[in-house]
C-alpha cells in the first residue's frame, strides 16, 4: 500500500533562491526536450526522439552546462523527461480515441512548480527520526532543509517531490507501507446521497450541511480579480495582485479538503460498509449544447446556459470528486468497505413499497409516494436506497 505525505517546507533566504534556481533549470530542460522533439518531427523526416534517447543526451547536457544542469540530480532531470514523455504518450492517446489532442506546451516559470526525485537516497534523503523535533530532507545543490513534520511518516519513503504553491514550498513522500491495521469493527453500515443543499445526507437521517466555501469567498475572488485585470502586464501591481487571487484560490481549496478529510474520516471511523452514488461528475457539470433558431440563420433559442452556469458552480463548489477519492483512501486504510451504485431513480423510489415515479418527488426536499402515501425527506431517501442497491451488490460480489 503506497501512501502519500505533504509536509511545509522551511527553506532560508539562500535555500529558498536554490530551490527556484533548481525548478526553471528543471523547466528549462523540459521545454528544451520538448523543442528538440518538435523540431525533430518537423524538419526530420517526421522522425519520432523518444525518451530513451533524450535520457542518453543527459551526461553531455550536464557537461556542457556544469553551472545550470551539472549542479542538480540525474535522476530527477530523468524524471522531468519521463514527465514529457506522459504528457506525448497522453497525447497520442487522445489522438487515437478521437478527443481534443491537446499537444504538449511550453512552460514558463510560474507554470512550472514540481521536481520530482523517484527515489530516495538518489539525489535527495529523508532524514527523519520518531523522537527529533527537527525534520530534514536533504536535496542535491541545495542542501539540508527543514520541514515542518507536523505526522509522523510510517512506512519505508519512495520518492520525494519537492512542489512550490505561490511563496511556500512543499516536500511531499510516497511510503510503502504493510498492510494497516482495520479499525474494530462496529457492524454499523450506511448509504449516502451526495446534495448541494446538503453536502451528504445519510441513511440514517444524518445531514452534513454543504460549508460553500468558494460562494463565501466569492466577494473577495471578484474583488481581487477585478483590480487585477486593471492592471498593466508585466508590472510590479499585477504581480502582487496575481499572488493576491491565487491565495484567495488555495484557501477555498484548503477549506475544501479540510472538510473532506474530516468529512470522510467520521464516516470511516463510525461505519464498516458506505455505500454512495457512482456519480459522473464530468457530465454533470458540462454546458448546455446550443440551440440554433431555425427560423433565424446565426440566432440561437434560450438554452438554460446561465442557471446551468450557477449548478455547475455549485457541483464545483462542493468538491463531490475529491471527497469520494479521500473516502476510497481512508477506507483502503482503516479496513472499510466502501461500494458506488448506480444513481438512477434512487430519489423517486419508495423505500417502503418500491413503486418509481417521477410524482414522488414533487420539490427537491421532500419525497411523497404516491403509491402507498410514505413522506420522508428526498435526500434520506436517496440514501437508504443507495444503502440497499450497494447491499446487494456486496452480496452478489464474488468472495
Amino acid at each position: 500500500m503506497i501512501r502519500a505525505y505533504k509536509f511545509l517546507m522551511r527553506p532560508t533566504v539562500g535555500q529558498a533562491g536554490a530551490l527556484a534556481e533548481m525548478l526553471r533549470d528543471h523547466c528549462s530542460l523540459y521545454n528544451g526536450a520538448l523543442q528538440e522533439r518538435r523540431d525533430a518531427y518537423r524538419h526530420a523526416s517526421k522522425t519520432t526522439v523518444r525518451y530513451g534517447q533524450q535520457s542518453a543526451q543527459l551526461k553531455d547536457i550536464r557537461a556542457f552546462d556544469p553551472e545550470r544542469q551539472g549542479r542538480w540530480s540525474f535522476s530527477s532531470q530523468q524524471a522531468t523527461l519521463r514527465r514529457l514523455d506522459k504528457a506525448f504518450a497522453a497525447f497520442f492517446r487522445r489522438v487515437k480515441a478521437g478527443d481534443a489532442p491537446g499537444y504538449p506546451r511550453f512552460r514558463s516559470g510560474k507554470r512550472f512548480d514540481t521536481v520530482d526525485f523517484p527515489k530516495d537516497g538518489d539525489g535527495c534523503r529523508w532524514d527523519s527520526t520518531p523522537h527529533d523535533p527537527v525534520t530534514r530532507v536533504r536535496l542535491q545543490g541545495i542542501g539540508h532543509v527543514k520541514v515542518h513534520r507536523h505526522r509522523p511518516v510510517i512506512g519505508k519513503v519512495k520518492t520525494i517531490s519537492v512542489k512550490r504553491e505561490g511563496r511556500r514550498w512543499y516536500v511531499v513522500l510516497t511510503a510503502e507501507q504493510t498492510v494497516p491495521v482495520p479499525l474494530p469493527v462496529t457492524g454499523s453500515v450506511v448509504g449516502v446521497d451526495m446534495g448541494i443543499a446538503n453536502f451528504l445526507a445519510g441513511s440514517n437521517g444524518e445531514f452534513i450541511p454543504n460549508p460553500r466555501h468558494g460562494r463565501k469567498a466569492s466577494a473577495k475572488l471578484e474583488a481581487a480579480q477585478q483590480s487585477l485585470s486593471r492592471c498593466k502586464r508585466g508590472s510590479k501591481r499585477r504581480r502582487k495582485a496575481v499572488e493576491t487571487v491565487a491565495r484567495l484560490h488555495r484557501k477555498v481549496r484548503r477549506q475544501r479538503l479540510d472538510h473532506a478529510h474530516k468529512t470522510a474520516l467520521a464516516l470511516v471511523r463510525e461505519h464498516d460498509f458506505i455505500a454512495h452514488e457512482d456519480l459522473k461528475i464530468r457530465n454533470m457539470s458540462k454546458a448546455p449544447a446550443p440551440k440554433p433558431d431555425p427560423e433565424q440563420a446565426g440566432n440561437f433559442l434560450p438554452n438554460g446556459a446561465g442557471a446551468k452556469a450557477g449548478l455547475n458552480r455549485s457541483i464545483s463548489d462542493a468538491g463531490w470528486g475529491v471527497f469520494l477519492a479521500i473516502l476510497a483512501a481512508k477506507a483502503e486504510g482503516a479496513g472499510r468497505q466502501v461500494m458506488a451504485v448506480d444513481p438512477r431513480n434512487t430519489s423517486r423510489r419508495c423505500p417502503e413499497c418500491g413503486h418509481t415515479a417521477k410524482e414522488n418527488r414533487p420539490t427537491q426536499e421532500k419525497f411523497h409516494c404516491v403509491s402507498c402515501g410514505h413522506s420522508a425527506h428526498a435526500d434520506t431517501v436517496g440514501a437508504i436506497n443507495v444503502l440497499r442497491a450497494g447491499l446487494v451488490r456486496r452480496e452478489a460480489a464474488p468472495a
